[in-house]
């Protein structure tokens, strides 16, 4: 049996794909420090020992496990925050990754982050982080930037995987894309309420907003999308504020619309039985924040290939 603990581990979409491919796996621990994300979480997920915050965790509580999953935060490396890195507290939390690793040694690491940590700090930033991995045995580590519209969800939405094994001879390869057509029109629901309609207000600022910008030589404004488009731009964790990023046409006769929170769910792979206990609002905020499932899930085959863990008798 695979054991694995999941690290800011938000709604569970790490633990979703690699439990699709690991159907033998066990959840050792999990951390999250959002009390409403760890709602969603416990109504999806058993839960064998939930925890808040990765710096609360004593040593001695950590268990042992084959697998470490975390998608630690990237505001202090996204185009969108700051771009402070580890000047930013939330930038050190990738040291809490380390000790867990260093402490337990794992056989293998999956850890997440916006693609723009790559290049931040002209390289330096990865290059730490992959310096203080290789410090505690993990030298056998490699990384990539995947697009989830590449594996079958129709979102424009690029983000850096890293893998690492502590044997230096594990052979592993990121997925090749699956290069198969998607479509808008799979996420979309019938029978759309009203309330998700932007106002004329709403509407005529996003508009105003949009042609301010334009004349001002700047890239922002809204997007909109219909049920022919191939995907949609990122979904972003701000999407609750206005929606700007992915409005949905609804012709002439209806101005443009959010998507629902179960639109946003099947943005991200997740499946329509995944239970959204959680305010409109916090919803957005966790799929926004959360993983493109259908990715995950082809990562995990490929680390299945590579990784060897403690069978079941």
């Amino acid at each position: 049996m695979l054991t694995f603990v999941d690290l800011f581990a938000g709604i569970g979409g790490l633990r979703l794909g690699i439990e699709r491919v690991f159907r033998d796996s066990k959840c050792v621990l999990t951390s999250e420090i959002d009390k409403f994300a760890q709602e969603t979480y416990r109504c999806n997920f058993d839960c064998e020992q939930m925890l808040g915050d990765i710096r609360n965790i004593s040593d001695e509580s950590i268990p042992a496990h084959d697998l470490l999953l975390a998608g630690f935060p990237c505001q202090p490396f996204s185009q969108a925050g700051l771009k402070k890195g580890f000047e930013d507290d939330r930038g050190n939390l990738f040291f809490e990754i380390v000790r867990f690793l260093s402490l337990k040694k794992p056989s293998c690491f999956l850890l997440e982050n916006v693609k723009q940590l790559k290049g931040h700090a002209k390289g330096k930033t990865l290059s730490v982080i992959l310096q203080a991995l290789e410090e505690i045995g993990y030298s056998n580590t490699s990384y990539s930037v995947l697009s989830s519209k590449d594996f079958g969800v129709p979102q424009r939405r690029e983000r850096l995987y890293l893998i690492g094994f502590r044997d230096e001879n594990v052979t592993f390869s990121f997925p090749h894309p699956l290069n198969v057509e998607t479509s808008v029109h799979s996420i979309l629901e019938n029978n759309i309420d009203a309330k998700y309609t932007l106002s004329d207000r709403l509407w005529n600022g996003h508009k105003r907003r949009k042609e301010r910008n334009k004349q001002e030589g700047k890239g922002f404004g809204f997007s909109l999308f219909d049920a022919s488009s191939s995907y949609t731009n990122t979904l972003s964790a701000r999407y609750y504020k206005d929606g700007s990023e992915i409005l949905i046409s609804q012709g002439s006769a209806l101005n443009p619309r959010k998507l629902t929170p179960r639109e946003a769910a099947r943005l991200q792979g997740f499946p329509d039985t995944f239970k959204i206990p959680v305010s409109d609002n916090q919803a957005y905020r966790q799929f926004g924040n959360s993983v493109s499932v259908p990715v995950i899930e082809a990562i995990a085959q490929e680390i299945k290939k590579s990784m060897t863990y403690s069978q079941s008798p």
